[in-house]
């Protein structure tokens, strides 16, 4: 699933998060959020867990 660099960073902004916290948050490898972040892709499970990670619907992070 394609995810906007953007929005993420902009959820990550309102949740108080930085990529470690996420990970920490979403109980993910660091190296998992950093694939997503510079790759902007994703499988539907992880972005579902980053997506509840941040308190977010998933299709505010996703790609239009």
């Amino acid at each position: 699933m394609k995810v906007d660099k953007r929005k993420l960073e902009i959820a990550m902004a309102r949740a108080k998060l930085n990529r470690d916290m996420l990970a920490q948050k979403a109980d993910m490898p660091i190296p998992t959020i950093c694939n997503v972040y510079s790759r902007g892709t994703c499988k539907p499970a992880t972005l579902g867990r980053i997506a509840e990670a941040l308190g977010v619907d998933v299709t505010e992070i996703l790609a239009d």
